[in-house]
């Protein structure tokens, strides 16, 4: 047994950084088990994490980027504007989901609890879980028209939900007042309360087993490593500034107004600088992130390509990766808004500033970097109103087509980039809702064609079989297409369409509460991924199998 004293062995440290991240994994596992809605529950969309006692991230689950490689920033914000660590205790649990003080967008409910051992702070664990609506404007909390945070939903400034072991029951009942499915809210985060202790009892063990000393040692050196692992990827990159412009369709209130995503890359030796400075201004509509959410997508971008190369092999996900990046962004940009902008649809912004990196990073290597996937999430919000007036809540959050690569084609229909969601299975919307879903399939075409062709979108059709509905959609990609590379072409635009007495009627891409009424269908159609090099010189077997296969419209 290694004593305070004693110095780590390597081994020691490779036992203690699996033992964190199986730690963070049995915590993912908490949360799948015991929640309640179907977005946590199904769709999967949330994530857990262990920090350091400083508040970075040590370890993660296999959950979602945009949580992942914020949930850092959002803890030091705590820790450095609201929450002394002198007053959070063991037994304290502090929640928040207020962009503006380190959260993502406001369903996405960030827990933290510290952990402690001998008296010493030795880390934190945390979980975020995207809840099934919190208020505001539209069921789901997903508007597409609020112009300030205040019509979004219920802010939650830092507060602590557990003092002392025992619940701030105030602060449980000014949750239940102001949300349309108080008891699936609830239900999800006392899952995420559950998945804490899960944490912290995982990290007691380890702690008994090697002392707070080596604990806060280990830490350190953990991201040392990955840090060393980050230059030494960097280094394998050719020095250079590499340029790249995105674009998002418009913030649903100035229609048809582009927002630009433009990255300036510089690499130098072991470091990267990413000057985000020639991004659009912060919008109206609610397209807008925040600093830390646009950041979890330069941080996703270089590690996956680092990843990519002969020295990445060993990079650990913590936030010694973050060391040798630099990020530029002023405030006032669409990506770092100021408050108090509405920024619901932020994934829309990290989603595209992804693609964007990508087509920065293909200059710098482009063995590694596949064309643009669909870039979006085509979130679907139906709240159905039964003929008692007992309200039901869906929300569903689409995927499309990934970018086909340097040696494959896309995959089809695939959760890529900044997502890592699941599908909401149709038997168990249908056995929950008074919804059917009339078809859920493969939209042939809409790949960017090439040597190698873009994955396939989908499309995914709704019926309305209670008497009333109110459908919300906030979407994007239907004007602007996911690119393709080194002469690929770019993918399909998704499409949003009303059947009503045999008559498809298009619905804007950014719609709040559309009233729908029994026997109306809602189609969504999906992009797919952007193709890699020259259609002529695909393979003459690949492209007789696509028209064998239906890939082709």
């Amino acid at each position: 047994m290694t004593t305070p004293e004693t110095k780590l062995g390597p081994i020691d440290i490779e036992v203690i950084r699996n033992a964190l991240t199986a730690a963070a994994a049995e915590m993912d596992v908490t949360v799948w088990r015991t929640s309640r809605s179907t977005i946590v529950r199904e769709l999967l969309d949330y994530s857990t994490a262990v920090f350091d006692a400083e508040g970075w991230n040590l370890a993660q689950s296999a959950r979602i980027p945009g949580h992942l490689n914020s949930m850092s920033a959002a803890l030091r914000t705590l820790l450095s504007d609201h929450v002394r660590a002198e007053d959070w205790g063991p037994d304290d649990v502090v929640i928040t989901n207020d962009p503006y003080c380190g959260g993502q967008h406001l369903p996405d409910i960030i827990a933290f609890r510290p952990v402690f051992h001998e008296g010493a702070r030795i880390a934190y664990v945390g979980t975020l879980c995207h809840h099934i609506d919190v208020g505001g404007l539209v069921a789901g909390s997903y508007p597409s028209k609020a112009t300030e945070i205040f019509q979004e939903g219920l802010r939650i400034p830092p507060v602590k939900l557990i003092e002392k072991g025992v619940r701030n029951e105030a602060v449980w009942a000014i949750i239940r007042q102001n949300i349309r499915k108080p008891d699936l809210l609830l239900g999800d985060l006392q899952s995420q309360i559950a998945s804490l202790e899960v944490g912290r009892q995982a990290l007691a063990r380890l702690a008994l087993r090697f002392g707070a000393a080596a604990m806060l040692e280990a830490g350190r050196r953990i991201l040392d490593m990955s840090e060393a692992a980050m230059r030494a990827a960097l280094a394998e990159m050719p020095d250079g500034t590499y340029d790249f412009t995105d674009r998002l369709d418009d913030d649903g209130i100035d229609l048809g107004r582009e927002i630009r995503l433009h990255v300036r890359l510089t690499i130098a030796g072991d470091t990267a600088l990413v000057d985000l400075s020639g991004c659009s201004p912060q919008v109206q509509g609610p397209t807008n992130a925040t600093l830390a959410s646009s950041n979890a997508a330069v941080m996703f971008a270089l590690m996956s390509a680092a990843l990519g190369g002969g020295r990445g092999g060993g990079l650990a996900m913590n936030a010694g990766c973050y060391r040798p990046i630099t990020v530029v962004a002023p405030e006032g940009l669409v990506v770092n808004a100021r408050a108090p902008a509405p920024v619901a649809h932020r994934v829309a912004v990290t989603h595209r500033l992804l693609n964007a990196m990508y087509g920065a990073l293909h200059q710098a290597v482009p063995e590694r970097i596949p064309a643009a996937y669909y870039g979006c999430s085509y979130v679907t919000t139906f709240q159905t109103v039964r003929a008692d007036a007992r309200r039901d809540v869906l929300v569903e959050i689409e995927i499309g087509g990934s970018g086909a690569t340097p040696h494959k084609d896309g995959v089809s229909a695939y959760a890529s980039g900044m997502h890592n969601n699941s599908n909401i299975p149709v038997e168990m919307i249908e056995a929950q809702m008074p919804l059917t879903i009339m078809r859920y399939a493969l939209l042939p075409g809409t790949g960017g064609d090439g040597t190698w062709r873009g994955g396939l979108g989908l499309v995914r059709e709704w019926r309305i079989d209670s008497a009333r509905c109110f459908f919300t959609a906030n979407m994007d990609r239907f004007f602007s297409q996911p690119y393709g590379l080194a002469g690929g072409l770019p993918a399909s635009t998704g499409r949003l369409e009303l059947l009503r007495d045999g008559k498809a009627t298009p619905i804007p891409p950014k719609s709040d509460n559309v009233p729908l009424v029994q026997g109306d269908i809602v189609r969504l159609s999906t992009s797919g991924g952007g193709g890699f090099g020259a259609p002529g010189e695909r393979d003459p077997a690949l492209a007789a199998r696509d028209r064998r296969m239906g890939y082709l419209a």
